[in-house]
């Protein structure tokens, strides 16, 4: 590619790159695995949504719970373990781990991420567990984060352990599955991610009365004869998600490898243009990738995060900045204090996520690899350009 599309050289896409393209599991198998419920007049919380959970547990080695969404999966965990007080998490994640910490009453303690791996730092997390109620870590795009270091923290603190894990079904940690580690892990099923259901969820853990407390929660609290125990939710998946989300599960393995070649694929090209690192994943570990994300260091590159974002949307790629601002920089956490992060501030200006999904082909990669080479070549021009 000699010149990039910002410059007014012709698009690398004719037709604009989607940043994700859903994987559905076809119709007519969806269709046919719901139509017994649909006939019988059981819409939720049936049978098809049981052996759902069976699959699940089958796979990862531990009891898993269906619920509607990875959010309220997260809400009822924390809402189960009957905290109080101050939940330890990373600014660098999704804002729906936080906000299952304060629909809870709970505050967050908002720590540090690492640089390189983009997880949670169990450095700053053991300064920060004293006097917490528990500990709830991400694994970011996929990857599991150091669980060994947070167990021990937790477990000196003597406090739980969650993980979100909306991003790490099917992911891995020394032949361990993402699901079976600390007090419990919630994953999401929506539809930018690796097993889908259109929406849901599934909350896995070792611990007996949690799994009964949440089954429970995901009713009202309802335990079957409606005295409520506790103020649960509405969160029951439906025969239909569950149907989807048994259809999708079927094919993920074969979805696992298609990302992983093509995160190969992004990495050999990329990894002799100055200024781009992509994150570090454990060589023990295996990741969904359910997101491919870059880091740009504008002096070694030549442009800023965000010039390389508008740069490449000229050539017709969409991406996502993942996680940009950082949830204690939202304007829903203004009134939160929280300590100086300045590893995770400085991470969340670098991000890019790049377009990954099954049907992605391996000259689309070689394509936008291209044009993140011209953009580096010409960073001076385009620099002078933008401040024209």
């Amino acid at each position: 590619m000699n010149r990039p599309a910002i410059l007014d050289a012709v698009p690398a896409f004719d037709e604009p790159l989607p940043f994700v393209a859903p994987t559905a599991p076809p119709l007519e198998k969806v269709v046919a695995r719901l139509a017994p419920s649909y006939e019988r007049g059981v819409l939720t919380n049936g049978p098809i949504v049981r052996e759902f959970e069976e699959a699940v547990a089958a796979r990862i080695g531990a009891q898993a719970i269906a619920v509607s969404s990875c959010t309220a999966g997260l809400m009822l965990t924390l809402r189960a373990l009957d905290l109080s007080g101050s939940v330890v998490l990373p600014s660098f994640t999704f804002s729906a781990s936080a906000h299952a910490v304060v629909w809870n009453g709970l505050g967050p303690r908002f720590v540090e991420c690492d640089p390189e791996t983009f997880q949670v730092d169990p450095r700053h997390v053991a300064e920060c567990v004293r006097s917490a109620d528990a500990v709830l870590a991400t694994h970011v795009f996929g990857a599991t984060c150091d669980v060994e270091a947070l167990a021990e923290t937790a477990s000196g603190a003597g406090v739980p352990l969650v993980f979100d894990a909306a991003h790490a079904l099917g992911a891995y940690h020394r032949d361990r599955a993402a699901g079976t580690f600390g007090t419990a892990e919630v994953f999401s099923l929506s539809p930018t991610k690796v097993v889908v259901a259109g929406e849901g969820g599934i909350v896995t853990t070792n611990d007996g009365a949690l799994a009964d407390a949440v089954r429970i929660g995901r009713d009202y609290g309802n335990p079957g004869n409606y005295d409520t125990q506790f103020v649960g939710l509405n969160a029951r998946m439906s025969e239909l998600h569950a149907a989807v989300a048994l259809e999708s599960l079927a094919g993920l393995d074969g979805r696992l490898a298609r990302r992983a070649a093509i995160v190969d694929r992004y990495r050999q090209g990329l990894v002799s243009i100055p200024g781009i690192r992509s994150q570090r994943v454990g060589p023990d570990d295996r990741s969904t990738y359910k997101d491919f994300t870059i880091a740009v260091d504008e002096i070694e590159f030549g442009l800023p995060r965000d010039l390389v974002v508008a740069a490449l949307r000229a050539d017709g790629i969409d991406t996502r900045c993942y996680f940009s601002p950082p949830v204690h920089r939202q304007r829903a956490y203004h009134d939160v204090v929280s300590a100086a992060l300045p590893v995770t501030d400085l991470v969340a200006g670098r991000v890019i996520s790049l377009p990954i999904y099954g049907s992605l082909g391996d000259d689309d990669v070689d394509r936008i690899v291209d044009v993140l080479e011209a953009l580096h070549r010409h960073a001076g021009e385009i620099r002078a350009t933008a401040a024209a």
